[in-house]
C-alpha cells in the first residue's frame, strides 16, 4: 500500500459505544494500519468538514451508521455528497437497518455500499475484513 494511503484514516460515525468498541476491536485484531476516527453522532460527523476544508487529510472511507442521535445518517450523508471536499469519498453504510427504504434512500442520496451488521462477532471480523481489504487496500481513492 502506498505510504501515504496508509496515513489516511477512516471515519467511523457510529453512537452506540458498544458497536464502536466492537468495530474498533475488530480492527484492532485485524492489524489495520489506518488510523480510525470516531463522530458519535450526525452533528459530530459534519465537523470534519471544515476539518477537511481546512486542509486535514480526507479518510479513505468513511462508515456511516444511519440511526445517529442530533442528526440522522441519512441527512450526514446527504450534506457529505452535497459538499465540494467530501463528495468523493467512499461512504459505506454500516447499520443494523435492513429496511429497503433506508437501502433505497442511501444508494439515492450516493452511498457507495450498504452493510447490515452482522449480530455474531466472528461474522462481523469477516465484515471489517472486507471492508479493511476493499476500501483500504484493493480501491484507489481519489488524490
Amino acid at each position: 500500500m502506498n505510504a501515504s494511503l496508509r496515513n489516511r484514516s477512516i471515519l467511523l460515525v457510529e453512537d452506540n459505544p458498544t458497536d464502536v468498541d466492537l468495530t474498533l476491536r475488530a480492527f484492532a485484531k485485524r492489524k489495520l494500519i489506518n488510523p480510525v476516527s470516531v463522530a458519535r453522532d450526525g452533528e459530530e460527523a459534519l465537523t470534519w468538514i471544515g476539518r477537511w476544508e481546512a486542509g486535514e487529510p480526507l479518510p479513505l472511507v468513511i462508515l456511516l451508521d444511519l440511526k445517529l442521535p442530533r442528526l440522522h445518517g441519512l441527512e450526514v450523508l446527504t450534506q457529505l455528497k452535497n459538499s465540494s471536499v467530501s463528495r468523493d469519498i467512499p461512504v459505506v453504510i454500516l447499520t443494523s437497518s435492513d429496511e429497503d427504504q433506508d437501502i433505497s434512500a442511501a444508494y439515492r442520496l450516493g452511498a457507495n455500499s450498504y452493510i447490515v451488521k452482522p449480530v455474531n462477532f466472528e461474522k462481523f471480523l469477516e465484515v471489517v475484513d472486507r471492508i479493511e481489504l476493499y476500501w483500504c487496500v484493493t480501491n484507489q481513492p481519489k488524490r
